[in-house]
């Protein structure tokens, strides 16, 4: 037992969680001491700190022999208490190589405040006891109305009893939405509360606007700022597809656009400056694509970019690789020459289009081509849907695009269909020349397709999927872990020791990388939940 007396109230204050954040700020204070001062348990402490992380990734990609980033690596030090690098002298984002985890004393009091309603008893105390309320008419009276006041949230509140006592039960049904808390969105992950920042915030509030992130309107650009080409080179491609007709394009550019729906009243579109625009970079950093030929992980031998319109990209980045960068072994059919080259220009053209449009352009980052002896790579900033997991890009879906004006654009053009048909029309490319389909690799906020260049048989489709799950992870452990949970779902981390002879700590650990590199988690509770691949 302490050697202090404990505080009655159940929770902690937000005075006693900026406590807890000064202590760690000072880094020579233990849980048993932050206990002391805002007299809780240091079991209480420990579980307030590992609860309320806030993660930073490293600064650094590591990279596996043939360039392919590894998951974030993670300090020892955060293995063991006070688990946080508030005090570490090399916190500096920029000088420690480790993925960062702090406790931020607001972050955790939201987030608490926000789990409040997620499921709860009032009259029930940490050991599950019933103790009981008082003035219960008036609590159910009021809590309702100050749960919707602080978060627009319906709340089901019921009294209930067990034995002589009675508590009250709060319970909120699941929320497809963000929740706002005094000015701060929060969303649940799994079981775990998190606050929408940056990139994830931004996006939330464009949806909940009805808007995306390419239809925001852009200040002090005119139809005169555009040259001519872009839109030449639309008209060519729509009309030789018969998606639009001869007659349909004898319109001016300008109202070209606001049949696209690429403007909004007198303002352009971020769609419009990245479809037409001669320079979009001047208004999207980044928007533009990166060829690089290696000799090896290390050894880049020469290097091209393109830039422009992307309406355009998809052409001149097919004609450079193919002329440039990849040689073609001549045969010919008769009288007929044909051209065998490493990768079906059907295929690598729809895996452009693809990174083309459903890239999240806010990042600054460009697209990468990554072009080996035996392999070639195609990076993209992007993420799946909410709710696909890897496998779903390799049955029947319908077309979800990140960027639905950009993509409604380039079908408009006929350079593409718009029936998310884009995966399984490069899987049918390669097969027709006998190629293996493409192996892909899905992180949080990152797409990669890669084309083997060297052999010549075709893969199986399920060892596609197999393989873009597992060329994710650093060892075979952790390869052995995602296999046993994809054929067994609810196995526990118990029985995953037994079936590989590690120990439950070491089976314990591999799981948490597994779960910070976004390829697994944990679907409901430890008994009775399962595992989901993602």
């Amino acid at each position: 037992m302490p050697d202090y007396k404990l505080l009655k109230e159940k929770h902690l204050t937000p005075e006693a969680r900026r406590e807890i954040e000064r202590c760690l700020d000072m880094g020579s204070i233990s849980f048993k001491d932050i206990a002391r001062r805002v007299r809780k348990s240091p079991t209480t402490i420990s579980r307030e700190v590992k609860k309320h992380l806030i993660y930073k990734d490293a600064p650094v990609v590591h990279t596996k022999g043939d360039g392919t980033p590894l998951p974030n690596k993670q300090c020892a030090d955060l293995m063991k208490a006070p688990f946080v690098c508030n005090a570490c002298e090399k916190r500096n984002y920029n000088r420690c190589p480790y993925r960062k985890q702090f406790y931020r004393a607001k972050k955790a009091h939201g987030e608490y405040a926000f789990t409040l309603v997620d499921s709860r008893e009032v009259g029930r105390n940490e050991n599950g006891v019933v103790t009981g309320v008082t003035n219960i008419e008036k609590q159910l009276e009021d809590l309702p109305n100050k749960i919707k006041s602080a978060m627009a949230v319906i709340a089901d509140v019921s009294v209930r009893s067990e034995g002589d006592q009675q508590y009250i039960a709060i319970t909120v049904n699941a929320y497809p939405f963000p929740i706002s808390y005094r000015g701060v969105y929060y969303t649940r992950s799994g079981s775990t509360t998190q606050e929408l920042t940056g990139n994830a915030l931004d996006e939330f509030m464009l949806r909940k606007q009805g808007k995306t992130w390419d239809g925001v309107p852009v200040p002090y650009v005119k139809f005169d700022d555009f040259e001519s080409d872009a839109f030449k080179a639309f008209r060519r491609k729509a009309i030789a597809s018969a998606r639009l007709s001869a007659q349909d394009l004898e319109i001016t550019d300008d109202m070209l656009l606001k049949n696209l729906r690429l403007v909004e009243g007198d303002y352009i579109k971020r769609a419009t400056l990245l479809l037409f625009h001669q320079d979009p970079e001047n208004w999207v950093p980044g928007a533009y694509l990166k060829i690089g030929y290696f000799e090896n992980a290390t050894d880049l031998l020469h290097q091209d970019e393109i830039h422009g319109p992307l309406i355009t990209m998809a052409d001149k980045a097919e004609e450079l690789v193919y002329l440039k960068y990849f040689k073609g072994i001549i045969s010919y059919d008769g009288l007929q020459r044909k051209d065998n080259y490493p990768i079906p220009r059907q295929a690598f053209r729809e895996a452009l289009l693809n990174a083309i449009i459903h890239r999240d352009y806010s990042t600054g980052n460009p697209i990468h081509i990554h072009i080996y002896p035996d392999k070639v790579l195609i990076y993209n900033d992007g993420r799946l849907p909410s709710t696909w997991t890897v496998e779903d890009l390799f049955v029947a879906h319908t077309s979800k695009p990140y960027n639905p004006l950009i993509a409604g654009a380039f079908f408009r053009s006929g350079q593409i269909e718009a029936w998310g048909r884009g995966v399984e029309k490069i899987a049918e490319a390669c097969k027709d020349w006998g190629k293996p389909v493409p192996f892909y690799k899905i992180r949080a906020n990152e797409v990669m397709i890669g084309f083997d260049t060297t052999a010549t048989s075709v893969n199986d489709d399920n060892n596609c999927v197999e393989d873009c799950v597992e060329n994710c992870v650093e060892n075979e452990t952790q390869i052995a872990i995602l296999k046993l949970m994809r054929e067994q779902p609810t196995i526990s981390a118990r029985e995953i020791s037994e079936h590989i002879g590690m120990s439950h700590r070491g089976v314990q650990y591999n799981i948490n990388v597994l779960k910070n590199a976004g390829l697994v988690k944990r679907v409901g509770p430890a008994k009775g939940g399962h595992w989901k691949i993602i």
